[in-house]
């Protein structure tokens, strides 16, 4: 069967490219470099959420515009994603991570410079910008040179991720403490990021970065006829309402959560600090799940997520008091809304996606998760001011999982790319 093009892209679909061919050894080093790129963007993110009390009392933040800052740079993420992943689709990919890496971490810098809310909230908009766009172009990477089986491959992206959340609040608070104030963090992060776009530059090979559907010298026979021609079909709708669920709450939870444990709980900041990065262990279950999900219906580790993170959420806020319990519960809500949920909304929308729209399934993604994810820390933030920390935790972070669990009902696996190992579902 002849093999489609793509749009703005030169050669057919799986051919190899000549003078493009790359050792296993490069490949490797590339992929490693991939998502050692993506753990930084997780350390850049999280440095933040610590630091957040020390931030609002020097501005006099209120509690309102201390969640929009939060999570509000997601904004940034979601407004990239569309328009990323048409790019994606047509220019070097190499190219946008490396320029994406390059505007975070110059954003990220900026921060320590803001003089109130309206600048910091600019710089971590476009900080935002930054990763969003790293994060699509990753995704999408992955998901065409890995095609049957991208989410063994993101599971390895979840695992960097994962361990960027761990090692960021940790390292963020560390370098906070000894510098006696929160600005030094962001110096090193920013700086860091600078390096890591030259390395990118260097070691990422383009025989992997640009591949369509499967490596260069393979091809794929496979007819996706089944799969509806638009990008944006009922599929890719109803999974991105599951993705904007998913947004809602890891975001919700992930951006004032240090807030409550200090003001609420009391705890200490090196305690504070300590649970959030629990969240990131959590998160590196990505890779079991990311082999899990080449193998099963998808939609059952999604509901699974969906479940877990609401029982998690309901005795964190509820019942758990003390810091042994917290910790356990920092760590089980990033098993299931990152290390499940993430991971399993990031490749089930290029599954419902055929494979010369991988680019936009993964910037369809970064839309639906990220919106939803810019607003969580604002909406949370008001419910506290309405019913307390409780009734908040109660309605955004147990209930509204539910509304993921109803958007699963929609989705017609049939109509999708399902990997050979579960033909049968």
């Amino acid at each position: 069967m002849a093999q489609p093009t793509v749009p703005g892209r030169t050669h057919p679909q799986n051919e190899p490219r000549p003078g493009r061919q790359a050792s296993s050894a490069a490949l490797i080093i590339g992929f490693t470099v991939l998502c050692l790129s993506y753990m930084l963007n997780a350390m850049d993110r999280q440095v933040f959420y610590p630091l957040l009390p020390e931030i609002r009392q020097e501005f006099g933040f209120s509690l309102d515009q201390a969640g929009l800052l939060a999570t509000g740079f997601t904004l940034g993420l979601a407004l990239t994603g569309l328009p990323a992943g048409y790019l994606l689709d047509r220019l070097p990919r190499r190219m946008i991570v490396v320029v994406s890496v390059l505007v975070y971490s110059l954003a990220t810098i900026a921060i320590p410079f803001a003089a109130g809310f309206a600048d910091m909230a600019l710089y971590r908009l476009l900080s935002g910008v930054g990763e969003g766009v790293q994060a699509t172009a990753i995704y999408a990477i992955i998901g065409a040179y890995f095609f049957h089986r991208r989410a063994s491959a993101a599971g390895f992206i979840g695992l960097a991720f994962g361990l960027g959340v761990f090692l960021g609040p940790i390292i963020g608070q560390s370098l906070a403490t000894a510098a006696g104030g929160w600005r030094i963090p962001f110096f090193v992060f920013g700086g860091a990021g600078l390096v890591m776009a030259v390395v990118l530059l260097i070691a990422v090979p383009r025989a992997m970065s640009e591949a369509v559907a499967g490596r260069d010298g393979t091809t794929d026979t496979a007819s996706y006829e089944h799969v509806p021609a638009s990008p944006y079909n009922r599929n890719a709708l109803a999974l991105g309402i599951t993705s904007a669920v998913s947004g809602l709450v890891f975001y919700g939870f992930l951006g004032l959560y240090p807030t409550f444990l200090r003001e609420e709980l009391e705890f200490s900041a090196g305690q504070a600090a300590l649970a959030a990065s629990l969240v990131g262990f959590g998160a590196m279950t990505a890779l079991p799940v990311g082999w899990l999900a080449d193998r099963v219906d998808q939609r059952l580790l999604l509901a699974v997520g969906f479940v877990g993170s609401s029982l998690t959420a309901l005795v964190a806020y509820q019942f758990a008091e003390g810091t042994a319990a917290q910790y356990v519960l920092a760590f089980l809500m990033g098993t299931f809304a990152s290390g499940v949920l993430f991971t399993n909304c990031s490749t089930v929308l290029q599954r419902a996606v055929r494979p010369e729209h991988v680019g936009r399934g993964a910037g369809l993604f970064i839309l639906t998760y990220y919106v939803a994810a810019a607003f969580s820390g604002l909406i949370f933030a008001r419910l506290v001011a309405g019913m307390g920390w409780q009734g908040a935790g109660l309605v955004q972070l147990t209930l509204f999982p539910l509304l993921g669990l109803a958007a699963l009902l929609l989705v017609d696996v049939r109509k999708m790319i399902v990997p050979p190992r579960v033909r049968s579902i």
